[in-house]
């Protein structure tokens, strides 16, 4: 089985030689004619995965709720701009305004709404789904296209989608992860020449059998960094919510989804959603490096249950008929439930914050 874009990328490995996997997840997202992104709507029921927005309206509803903390603890600045970089169907952000919109209506009246959104037709979408807020909201194909001021951002499943760099470790020492082609000309792994910097492995080489994988986001980083910039000269607070690990190690994390179910990654490229595990630890040493105060990282399970989506839930679900009470909870157990597989033990919660201000339900960081 092959597909319009997996002839493509063979036809460049035959001409070139092969491509580092960094190259070969850009590809399968965002190439203009197959890419992922720009051929499919990949979210939802009939999508290839769900997102927590589309489990259940408390989700954003409880991120509208941290949104309305983070600015109480900032000193209730004025001219806002409340930023959300990948917004999907924009039902995070409606969810979001709705909170907002009641519980803090100062902010909600004199803050604007920024949208960072390159797909013209998630543009559509969203713009349906935030009818109701009207001019309240822009949107920006860069970071860099916000206006100034006081920033507070939200980011659900951005970092999973950007791509990562794989080194696997051989005779030679760790050697970029890279897609050629077998001897049966379809797509396959294999050990290329470029070297990583030893002092970038959680521990030594020598402890670490051959076939080891390590994998880094420069590209990560760099969204990272944008965003620190960005607080530290019009102040303001970040929030991150992906999939991936609180501390760095080892091991292959990319991964595909098509129609719900894991795929092999070199199986349909531009058919099938590509992601990998966020190294939090990473994005965390990338944010103190740049000046700005980490707040701390969570589960997103404890993040949730400590900002009160148990109350949330409870509230919602007051005098409705049992199978209403039964969704509700269904939702929340999926969202902040712990165990092996449950959305609320996979997913962790960063935040970043410049100047440094407590946000609850973080600890504050000795």
């Amino acid at each position: 089985m092959t597909t319009a874009l997996g002839e493509k990328i063979k036809a460049i490995i035959q001409a070139n030689g092969p491509i580092s996997v960094t190259d070969y997840f850009s590809l399968c997202l965002a190439d203009p004619e197959h890419g992922y992104y720009r051929t499919r709507e990949p979210f939802g029921r009939a999508g290839d995965f769900v997102t927590a927005p589309e489990v259940s309206q408390i989700f954003g509803e409880m991120i509208g709720v941290f949104i309305v903390h983070a600015w109480q603890r900032h000193g209730t600045p004025d001219g806002v701009r409340l930023v959300e970089i990948g917004p999907g169907r924009g039902t995070m952000m409606a969810d979001m305004l709705r909170v907002i919109s009641r519980i803090a209506p100062p902010l909600f009246d004199a803050m604007t709404v920024h949208l960072v959104e390159t797909s013209e037709r998630l543009r559509d979408v969203q713009n349906q789904t935030l009818e109701a807020f009207g001019d309240k909201i822009a949107w920006h194909n860069g970071f860099d296209e916000i206006p100034s001021g006081f920033t507070l951002i939200a980011a659900n499943e951005l970092f999973d989608a950007i791509p990562i760099r794989q080194f696997v470790r051989t005779q030679t020492g760790f050697r970029e992860r890279m897609v050629g082609l077998d001897a049966d000309g379809e797509l396959t792994f294999a050990a290329g020449v470029a070297g990583l910097d030893p002092v970038l492995l959680p521990e030594p080489v020598q402890n670490l059998p051959l076939g080891t994988l390590f994998e880094i986001s420069p590209a990560r980083q760099a969204v990272m960094i944008a965003i620190c910039e960005r607080l530290r000269a019009f102040g303001g607070t970040a929030l991150a919510i992906d999939y991936g690990h609180l501390v760095t190690g080892f091991g292959d994390t990319l991964q595909a989804v098509r129609m719900h179910e894991f795929d092999p990654p070199l199986a349909h490229p531009g058919e099938a959603d590509l992601t990998s595990h966020v190294d939090f630890q990473q994005l965390a040493e990338t944010a103190l490096a740049a000046g700005l105060h980490l707040n701390g990282a969570l589960h997103q399970g404890d993040f949730l249950t400590g900002l009160g989506i148990l109350e949330r839930a409870a509230a919602l679900g007051r005098d409705r008929e049992p199978q209403t009470q039964q969704v509700i909870q269904t939702a929340v157990d999926r969202l902040a439930g712990a165990g092996e597989g449950r959305m609320g033990e996979l997913f962790k919660v960063m935040a970043v914050s410049h100047p440094a201000v407590d946000l609850m339900p973080f600890r504050p960081v000795d």
